[in-house]
């Protein structure tokens, strides 16, 4: 090979390695902004009763035993206070705060905490995430809308972040 035919390769070597970092420092796509009414504009409302938010927890774990999980439930209101709390024998530890902290994620953000799951997975912008105070992004946290005001939320913590959100699911049908 040649001096000249070395060069040539070279010089071919350093304009794809600039090509490539270019494309790799390229900021990503916008991601599209979701369609529907804004959380920000749900109103507040008088906390939850006590009353309402165990029949809440109780419906949640009713779902739990029937699939053989095993849970703790929480209850907050609007400003992120417990209202009511409840775990069942033999649930992990780890899961007794958890679900008073996703019920405080919802509230406080009115919205579900699956929101900062699918956020922060797609990456991107979605890592702001991670910079907001209480912002737990696991599935299981939902707020409770009664009348069209926020008077709450009820979070699940136990077993997978899917089968909490189902069963906070059915704490918050059970009251609707």
């Amino acid at each position: 090979m040649t001096s000249r035919s070395v060069l040539k390769s070279l010089v071919f070597v350093m304009v794809v390695l600039c090509v490539g970092c270019a494309f790799a420092q390229a900021p990503p796509a916008a991601q599209a902004a979701p369609s529907g009414p804004s959380p920000y504009l749900t109103p507040i409302g008088p906390a939850i009763s006590v009353e309402t938010a165990k029949k809440a927890v109780t419906a949640a774990l009713a779902e739990t035993r029937k699939n053989g999980w095993l849970m703790a439930g929480a209850v907050v209101s609007p400003a992120g206070v417990l209202i009511y709390y409840e775990k069942m024998d033999n649930t992990q530890i780890g899961s007794a705060d958890v679900a008073i902290e996703k019920a405080r994620s919802a509230a406080l953000y009115k919205r579900p905490t699956k929101a900062f799951q699918d956020a922060l997975a797609g990456g991107g912008v979605g890592l702001r995430v991670l910079a907001l105070k209480g912002a737990v992004p696991v599935e299981g946290g939902l707020p409770i809308v009664i009348d069209g005001k926020l008077v709450g939320a009820i979070g699940l913590s136990g077993d997978t972040s899917e089968h909490d959100g189902q069963c906070a699911a059915a704490g918050l049908a059970a009251i609707k």
